[in-house]
């Protein structure tokens, strides 16, 4: 006798029940309901007819739906986090053009191809191109594919389940284990079927044995104990916030930049310009006023004023590029000029109260990622071969989408980041050669005379490896407070015993100078308003993560 399932639609009270429970279904996976909707068919549970009905329901409602919110919200859903996520602008561009010429065709095959149809349907949706064409044909696609995938697996179905019931004698467990699997395999027999995405996958492998590419929260899992041992030590959760009584919470999240950088002495810093939010054509005016007055010439670096990561930042050559960027970027942006370089350095500081100097606890030498032409290779060709770029492909390809078909000249050098960060493509190196007594002293020198820091990173350019070891020659792009990191860490070369020996004395500094601050009067920030600032940070932000 077939075991009973935890949740069995074809024991509901009737066809319109079913039906209704598998549309709602598709709305969650679409693949996975075809092939559950398939085994209970196979084991008699669910009326073949009915299932199909509601998956080809589930699944046009679901298509109409992603091209009716491009539709009616037009472009505002770029602004959108989901939408910069799924749609990014560079990439409505491209599709515009497919749109116009392949609409039909573009909806039949984006059926077929996993991670394809949500941007098809909602650039359509935000250009409005020859809808009654492109929705017929996607109606089409999917009165085409969900019989066949429900009925392929209906005739599966006793030759999946029934072996796996025979071994587990694991009644109803088995359906959702054969389900998950060939939901799996529709996921990834397509990806793996072409090049581009068998090196995908291939990178994906390449970035799990590394270290430097994991997850954010899986990086610090190991710094967790760690921190809780501290906060035992100090009997509080929160006093590292009060490492710099200067920056609203130490620089936990949603620091002004533009505030931090008019605390440093000017002869040290990149100019930087503030843009507040407000109505998009006042701030490009306001925008195109200030750079003329400072007589600031292109090109100019973007980015956002509360940013996290590297995301966002942007290379605007001219004028109408700053315009777009500010209209992409409702909220408060920072202006500089860019920094020819060619040389990035990060420099991690601390200054313990009560001691006469402060000392460098590290520097990071910073490698910006660039790709060399041989004369006959595309650009996603030369990146997806390099053995380091082809980890980071989606982050480059995304940001050359317009260019990723040329060819660059033989021995053309093409810049693939600007942003100095490793989520942004960059590589970061051990920078330990670059240290010197004459260097400590100068980012001491400038660091005190911000009223109200003690630790941090100074993200600075040069131009002279001499000179930036003689503490010469370099200006400070940006300056991270607390959240900061020893960004030596990411270095590939580090056993996994340094990147966490580095962290744990990292945090224990930390927490020691918060005390020490906490000990003069300054109230660290309480738990309940730490995760208000985190939540109204990350909830609010709008900025196109990409960056250049």
């Amino acid at each position: 006798m077939t075991p009973a399932l935890p949740f069995d639609p074809g024991m509901m009270a009737g066809p319109g029940a079913v039906v209704l429970a598998v549309v709602l279904g598709t709305f969650v996976s679409e693949d996975l309901t075809c092939v559950a909707v398939g085994l209970l068919a196979a084991a008699g549970r669910v009326d073949l007819p009915v299932g199909l009905t509601g998956c080809f329901l589930g699944i046009v409602l679901g298509d109409v739906g992603v091209w009716l919110v491009g539709r009616v919200a037009g472009r505002r859903v770029l602004s959108w986090r989901w939408g910069r996520r799924v749609l990014p602008e560079r990439r409505l561009a491209g599709l515009s053009g497919l749109l116009c010429r392949h609409g039909g065709r573009a909806a039949v095959v984006s059926r077929f191809l996993p991670g394809t149809r949500v941007p098809l349907f909602l650039a359509a949706g935000v250009l409005g191109t020859c809808w009654y064409r492109f929705l017929g044909w996607a109606v089409f696609a999917a009165a085409v594919w969900t019989p066949l995938l429900v009925l392929s697996v209906a005739l599966l179905g006793d030759a999946l389940v029934g072996p796996l019931r025979q071994l587990s004698g694991a009644g109803w467990v088995v359906f959702p284990a054969v389900a998950l699997a060939l939901y799996l395999g529709l996921r990834l027999v397509p990806k793996l079927a072409t090049p581009g995405g068998r090196a995908a996958a291939a990178a994906r492998l390449g970035r799990l044995r590394r270290l430097e590419f994991w997850p954010a929260w899986v990086f610090y899992l190991p710094v967790v104990p760690w921190w809780i041992w501290l906060a035992v030590r100090y009997r509080t959760l929160t006093v590292w916030t009060a490492a710099n009584p200067g920056i609203p919470a130490g620089g936990v999240v949603g620091e002004s930049k533009a505030e931090i950088l008019s605390k440093l002495p000017p002869e040290w810093t990149v100019p930087t310009l503030l843009v507040p939010a407000g109505e998009a054509g006042g701030r490009v005016r306001l925008a195109r006023a200030a750079i003329a007055a400072r007589g600031w010439s292109y090109p100019l670096v973007l980015k956002p004023d509360a940013g996290q990561r590297g995301a966002g930042v942007k290379l605007c050559r001219d004028a109408v590029e700053v315009e777009k960027y500010l209209r992409v970027n409702p909220d408060p942006v920072i202006a500089q000029p860019y920094h020819p370089g060619p040389f990035e350095a990060g420099v991690f500081y601390y200054r313990v109260p009560g001691e006469p100097a402060g000392h460098i606890f590290s520097v990071t030498d910073k490698v910006f990622p660039v790709a060399v032409g041989d004369g006959r290779s595309t650009l996603e060709e030369l990146v997806r071969r390099h053995p380091r770029y082809r980890l980071q492909a989606g982050t480059f390809l995304a940001r050359l989408a317009a260019d990723r078909d040329r060819v660059p000249d033989d021995g053309e050098r093409v810049p693939l980041a600007l942003a100095g960060n490793h989520c942004q493509g960059t590589l970061f190196r051990d920078g330990g050669h670059l240290f010197t007594p004459a260097l400590e002293r100068r980012i001491d020198e400038i660091a005190r005379a911000f009223d109200g820091f003690y630790f941090g990173r100074f993200d600075v350019r040069y131009a002279d490896e001499a000179e930036f070891r003689a503490g010469r020659g370099f200006a400070v792009v940006e300056l991270n407070g607390v959240t900061s990191e020893s960004t030596d860490v990411y270095d590939p070369l580090w056993p996994p015993w340094l990147v966490y020996r580095t962290l744990y004395r990292q945090w224990a500094l930390l927490f020691r100078i918060g005390r020490e601050n906490r000990r003069r009067g300054h109230r660290p920030v309480g738990l309940r308003e730490l995760f208000g600032l985190l939540a109204r940070h990350y909830r609010g932000r709008t900025v196109d993560p990409l960056a250049d």
